[in-house]
């Protein structure tokens, strides 16, 4: 399968690559998301977060916000693939058969300040203006700690990332607190019939976490290691 984000991802039912992002930091009210922007959403994300008194601009609005603060925005044309534009041409396949990615990242800096990110373009030939967990306080983020990635539209009804968060503040270890979410939405809806999501979380002191329901790779990397450490969680 192709692990596509963002620019090359499959588009929505009427061929448009719609994307959603949101950055979260871990002091409060540090927030800013955007859902159904063509290109570009991580950092337009970002500037609402910085510049904006709103904290999510979704479709026309975000667009707009993102002109204003001197962004280009991106023509869909150069936001498909030639895979993605064939995916969408011919359509005879499944719909079924795709399955969407995210774009996850959590950083702890020196000082102790912790930041979350996530970005996607979405469930494949999605309805235009559909908006997932990825932007989401609580769903597909959380700061202070977390990072979820899977199928958004069930995903956000759970909060899994708050949930998390509450686990650790409790006093969990970033793996218990992933696993025991995990485990909980399992009990709930029942482990065969559990959809796709992951979960990764990180603690102030540089411990990390991760359970998933489907075999899911990331990547870790602390100051002072030569590379990336390449990690896969096993269901």
């Amino acid at each position: 399968g192709r692990h596509i984000v963002g620019r090359g991802g499959f588009p929505n039912s009427r061929g448009i690559v719609e994307c959603d992002a949101a950055i979260m930091e871990g002091v409060p009210g540090r927030f800013g998301a955007v859902a159904a922007l063509v290109g570009q959403p991580c950092r337009v994300a970002r500037r609402v977060m910085d510049r904006s008194p709103h904290s999510l601009l979704v479709g026309e609005g975000a667009e707009a916000f993102a002109q204003e603060q001197g962004f280009t925005i991106e023509t869909n044309d150069s936001m498909l693939s030639s895979h993605t534009l064939t995916a969408y041409q011919v359509l005879t396949l499944s719909v079924s058969f795709y399955t969407s990615f995210y774009f996850g990242l959590i950083a702890l800096d020196l000082s102790g300040n912790i930041t979350v990110g996530v970005s996607t373009s979405g469930a494949p030939f999605k309805a235009p203006g559909r908006v997932g967990d990825s932007p989401l306080p609580g769903s597909g983020l959380y700061a202070d700690h977390t990072v979820t990635t899977g199928d958004g539209d069930k995903i956000m009804c759970y909060c899994p990332s708050f949930h998390v968060v509450q686990l650790m503040r409790q006093g969990s270890s970033p793996q218990e607190a992933c696993t025991s979410v995990l485990t909980d939405i399992r009990k709930r809806i029942g482990k065969e019939k559990c959809f796709q999501i992951g979960l990764i979380a990180l603690n102030m002191k540089g411990e990390v976490g991760a359970a998933s329901s489907v075999e899911f790779p990331y990547t870790f990397w602390n100051q002072g290691m030569d590379s990336v450490e390449k990690r896969v969680i096993s269901y």
